[in-house]
């Protein structure tokens, strides 16, 4: 068996079943693992503050990764570990670009998402009905959007946006690779698009979070379901596609669990590092 010290996490279909919960057989496996001083943490596309408590309430789960890998977080002092922005030149570039088409623009700035007023008020029909609220909390609006960019410009980590339906999302998605290639595009969602920095993805994030633990990337896992886990699946030493994952996820990874309606995460916890 491997010696897995360090657990990655993907959070919806992944850790949390289509209820958004976490069962009993899920927790009581992340809790047996950080007993075992495994660490054990959330790896997402969001802001810390918009991780689930159900996760970063377990005792003894510190970290967090966010921002799809350009932020990893101590929760417990609230310290950066792992910085990985745009550059400014090219985070003022993707600006311009998505302005210009419309659709719910969220910009991750220090580890904190922000939109505008009349982005958030004129393009909240685009966002699901299960993530409006996680939008309304941990979105903060602002009136003038370029002078916070002219003041944040080389903190930006990450841009997310989702659009009418996945037509509109490609016509972006297109002109983001002709004006600004290198940069790293994914989705987790229909109709949505997030894009990092060159090079910054969630197995970046996993594997900066193991060399400041002093672990190698043998003794890390990372479990995920969609297109923006590929990266960490394929990054670490044993990378677990959930069964509801989709096929390109499930071909690329070490391993296949059960889906998450059905205590996947745990059965790979329990399997790999128990």
């Amino acid at each position: 068996m491997q010696d897995i010290r360090l657990v990655a996490l993907d959070l919806d279909g992944t850790v949390f079943n289509d209820k958004k919960e976490i069962t009993l057989r899920t927790l009581a496996a992340i809790r047996n693992a950080v007993a075992r001083g495994v660490a054990v943490l959330p790896a997402t596309g969001r802001t810390a503050s918009g991780i689930p408590a159900a996760f970063t309430s377990i005792p003894g789960v510190r970290y967090a990764l966010t921002s799809n890998g350009a932020s990893v977080v101590d929760l417990q002092t609230g310290q950066q570990l792992v910085k990985q922005p745009f550059a400014t030149a090219d985070a003022l570039k993707i600006y311009d670009i998505l302005a210009r088409d419309g659709g719910m623009m969220s910009i991750f700035i220090g580890g904190k998402s922000y939109t505008t007023r009349e982005n958030a008020e004129n393009h909240m029909d685009v966002v699901p009905e299960n993530l409006k609220s996680y939008f309304r909390t941990t979105c903060i609006e602002v009136d003038d959007m370029h002078a916070t960019l002219r003041t944040h410009a080389h903190e930006i980590e990450k841009y997310s946006m989702l659009y009418h339906d996945e037509a509109e999302r490609d016509a972006a998605w297109r002109a983001i690779e002709v004006a600004c290639p290198g940069m790293e595009l994914t989705s987790s969602l229909p109709g949505n698009m997030e894009i990092n920095a060159p090079g910054v993805t969630k197995g970046s994030g996993l594997l900066a979070l193991a060399a400041h633990l002093g672990l190698r990337r043998e003794q890390t896992m990372a479990v995920g379901d969609s297109g923006n886990d590929r990266a960490m699946i394929e990054a670490a030493g044993l990378g677990v596609a959930m069964g509801n994952a989709t096929d390109d996820i499930k071909e690329i990874a070490d391993a296949t669990t059960d889906d998450n309606d059905h205590d996947g995460v745990a059965k790979a916890i329990e399997k790999y590092v128990l």
